[in-house]
């Protein structure tokens, strides 16, 4: 069974090269919850993704976990394994270093669970099995991960995530490379992860499907956040306008809200 969990970034800033990237954000996540992490390139996703995971250090704030409903702890608190096994973090355009076949590949997904030098255990084999069975990638599992396709690669990767059964899945533009068949796939597969209790933030581009999937959207520009909250209420025509300088169509329905960009507003 999964914990209850609850991420929290408090008051991030952070900059590089003399550029705020982050400027005096504060977000949380939580068990059961899948939130769109949205904004034009450059807004800042990537590098709040990367604090919130441990990968990158803010220059101020800090970023607290709490588990079963437990005092927050800082995440610096939790050792590297502790975290690993709590949190997966997907990146963006990943470049496999290794020639592995795609089921030693996600595999690693099972690192935090063991000891290095010991074989893999009953369990990791049925979470490997499971994770392959999620993907739709049995009949690829012996392919090298170099001659994937990136859509295949990206596949991958989150079978990656999966096996290791965390509880927070932090993914970055998870289905950028993918047609539109495992773009639904994809969104599918992490919305029920939400639902079975886990909780997912993932930066998104294609607004339609953001607003389809996600419980909640974190609007971003120029590393601040803009709004927070339904997609219905994140996705005005005002703030389309305003944050990604388009004038677009917003339509509501039952299954979401769809946006049809119209012009470029200058």
């Amino acid at each position: 069974m999964m914990m209850t969990a609850t991420l929290s970034a408090q008051t991030i800033s952070f900059a590089r090269d003399g550029n705020h990237i982050l400027d005096n954000v504060a977000m949380q996540l939580s068990s059961g919850e899948i939130v769109g992490l949205i904004g034009p390139n450059g807004a800042g996703k990537s590098s709040l993704l990367r604090v919130m995971a441990g990968l990158q250090q803010a220059d101020t704030g800090s970023v607290s976990l709490s588990l079963d409903d437990a005092d927050k702890k800082s995440l610096n608190d939790f050792s590297g394994r502790e975290r690993a096994q709590i949190l997966a973090y997907l990146p963006q355009q990943e470049i496999p270093a290794w020639p592995l076949q795609v089921e030693h590949l996600v595999g690693l997904g099972r690192a935090p669970w063991h000891t290095p030098l010991t074989g893999k255990s009953p369990a990791d084999k049925q979470a490997i099995e499971r994770a392959l069975e999620q993907t739709e990638l049995q009949s690829l599992r012996q392919r090298i991960v170099t001659t994937l396709s990136g859509g295949e690669l990206q596949r991958t990767l989150l079978a990656r995530v999966f096996a290791g059964e965390p509880q927070i899945i932090l993914a970055d533009e998870p289905i950028a490379a993918l047609d539109p068949y495992h773009q639904l796939h994809m969104m599918e597969l992490l919305a029920e992860h939400a639902q079975q209790g886990g909780a997912v933030l993932a930066a998104l581009h294609d607004l339609s499907l953001a607003a389809r999937f996600c419980s909640r959207l974190v609007l971003l520009h120029r590393g601040k956040v803009v709004a927070d909250g339904s997609p219905i209420d994140v996705l005005t025509t005002e703030n389309l306008q305003q944050v990604y300088g388009i004038s677009a169509y917003v339509d509501c329905r039952d299954e979401g809200v769809v946006i049809i960009p119209r012009k470029r507003v200058l």
